[in-house]
């Protein structure tokens, strides 16, 4: 478009745009004098997406430099090293910019060093997250019998890399930057639809079959060789409501998983419940009591009939 056109344009457009800028402008102002605590913080110090999602691609390719780094060399060590140092410098300024958002909303000062001791701190835990991962990917391929190889698995699968950023997001969840946790887990979920609360404690051998609409809370604890499927969630109840203001407070409030339990697809399971090792949890149920050890939940079983026969509810309670 020429540039008179563009100017005559907007000039045209004025009346229009003028009172929405003006109402928009408003609405920022009565946000700010209703929240005074995070008026101040400023969204440029809000950990950054981007700056993440690039973190994130270093970060795979330090962790597996021949599959998803694409390396092709003989000093596989120094490409480790240098993807490592472009993720470690790109989360610590992330980092920074969480600690000095939550300076600003709390008022409260961090020691020097903090996101540096942060970030050490993490890529200390690296070769453990690695082992994790491997483990993960090798319950995968084990359960799966579709799964031509592990490198499929790896490269193909949602499960792979929403469970691998989650391993990533918990540890920094754990040391102390949540923010940039939620933010790792939400660009998972993005790429997934496997929404996994940084805050979730997952045992080794872990496997979520398919994957899409699962969802695991902030304060679930899932043991060794568990395996979810499709739309599984290990939720919360609805919390209480106390003075007109839904309640805060992060006290575990999600299921406990114990090891080498399958949870079929579509199932619920609410609150601070234990799903005793071993059990099977059946498709679509709805699960908010304790399960014992070896147990099997399911719905009543269908009734099946032949042709001609009459037509009876499949479950109680069908029209």
């Amino acid at each position: 478009m020429p540039v008179n056109d563009l100017v005559l344009d907007r000039s045209e457009s004025a009346d229009t745009i003028a009172p929405i800028v003006t109402g928009l402008r408003a609405a920022r102002d009565d946000w700010r004098k209703a929240h005074q605590q995070y008026a101040t913080a400023g969204s440029g110090r809000f950990p950054g997406r981007t700056a993440v999602g690039f973190m994130l691609e270093h970060l795979e390719a330090a962790l597996f430099p021949l599959r998803l780094g694409h390396y092709e060399g003989t000093t596989e060590d120094l490409f480790v090293a240098l993807r490592l140092e472009q993720a470690l410098a790109i989360l610590r300024a992330e980092v920074d910019r969480e600690l000095r958002y939550w300076e600003a909303e709390s008022a409260d000062v961090f020691e020097a060093g903090h996101g540096e001791t942060i970030v050490r701190l993490f890529a200390a835990a690296l070769p453990e997250i690695r082992r994790l991962i491997d483990s993960d990917i090798a319950a995968a391929f084990q359960g799966d019998p579709a799964a031509r190889s592990i490198d499929e698995i790896l490269i193909c699968y949602p499960c792979a890399l929403a469970v691998m950023y989650h391993r990533l997001a918990h540890q920094l969840y754990q040391l102390g930057a949540p923010l940039v946790a939620r933010v790792i887990s939400e660009i998972a979920n993005t790429r997934t639809g496997i929404d996994i609360h940084p805050g979730a404690t997952i045992g080794p051998s872990f496997f979520i079959d398919h994957g899409t609409g699962v969802v695991i809370g902030e304060t679930t604890i899932i043991g060794a060789r568990v395996r979810l499927y499709q739309h599984v969630t290990l939720g919360a109840r609805r919390l209480p409501v106390e003075g007109g203001e839904t309640v805060r407070e992060r006290f575990a409030r999600h299921p406990i998983v114990e090891d080498d339990v399958v949870v079929y697809a579509g199932a619920t399971i609410l609150g601070r419940v234990t799903i005793g090792a071993g059990s099977t949890i059946g498709g679509n149920v709805w699960v908010t009591d304790d399960i014992p050890r070896g147990s099997l939940v399911m719905q009543p079983p269908a009734l099946l009939f032949g042709p001609g026969q009459p037509h009876l509810p499949l479950f109680p309670g069908d029209d």
